[in-house]
Parts: structure tokens; sequence; C-alpha cells
């Protein structure tokens, strides 16, 4: 994979709001990808992006997590939305200040009657930088 072993972006949280639906919504985001140059500069466009959707988060019931690597490396800065019982979606070809499309997804995802994120209404970078759709387990269940 395209990172740098000794770093370390651990993981963080935040939740705030009332929202119930909102909740269940948790937007994923690999904090060691680089930039479209490949840059090794730090802090790499990864945690950026984090700080970024932390920022849009704000006032929302969206958990926030960043993780070391998705291993999406090629698509360069990369998430995942997911929301429990449904399926999750993992997105590439983001850009640093893509933290405001990414609740957006979070939030018409939370609202979606049928579990998936409606195409009407989400942001272009997430309709190009769709990576994969992943099934919940439990639909997999014999």
């Amino acid at each position: 994979m395209d990172h740098d072993s000794s770093f370390s972006a651990g993981t963080a949280d935040i939740s705030s709001g009332h929202s119930d639906a909102l909740a269940g919504v948790t937007v994923i985001v690999c904090a060691s990808c680089r930039d479209e140059t490949g840059s090794d500069a730090h802090p790499r466009a990864g945690e950026l992006l984090a700080d970024d959707t932390r920022r849009a988060a704000s006032g929302e019931d969206i958990r926030i997590r960043s993780v070391e690597c998705l291993g999406n490396c090629k698509r360069r800065l990369s998430a995942a939305i997911l929301r429990d019982g449904c399926w999750s979606y993992v997105f590439g070809d983001l850009t640093a200040t893509s933290g405001a499309d990414l609740i957006t997804g979070a939030k018409l995802f939370a609202t979606s009657t049928d579990g998936l994120i409606p195409w009407r209404g989400r942001p272009d970078s997430l309709k190009r930088g769709l990576v994969a759709r992943i099934p919940p387990l439990d639909l997999l269940k014999d």
C-alpha cells in the first residue's frame, strides 16, 4: 500500500446534534491518503479531508472516523459512508475539501427509505468517485 508505516492516524470520533436518523450513519475517512501529486507532506491530504469532514459535520449527529488506510491508493483521497443494516459505499478521487460532499451524502443516506444513497441530490464527487457499494451482512446470510 502507498502509505508511510510510521504514520499513525488512530481514530477520531465526533458526534453532535440530536437527530436519531443521522445517528446510524458513519463517515470513514482515510487519513493517510496522499494528494494527486503523491506528496509525502504531513499532514497528509487525507488528514486534511478528515478535518474538513469534521468541520462540515459540526452540529450534525453523524459519526466521523479516520483510519490509517482504506487500501484504495490508486484513487487517492478515499472515504466510506456506512449506515447500520444498509449498503456501505466507498468513494475515491476526493479532494481535501470534499468534507461537505461527504456530509451531504451521509444526510441523504440517513433519510433514505430503501437503504441506498439516492442518486438525485448526491454531490458530483460522490457520483464520479464511487468505487464500490457493499451489501449489508444480513443480506448475505443464508
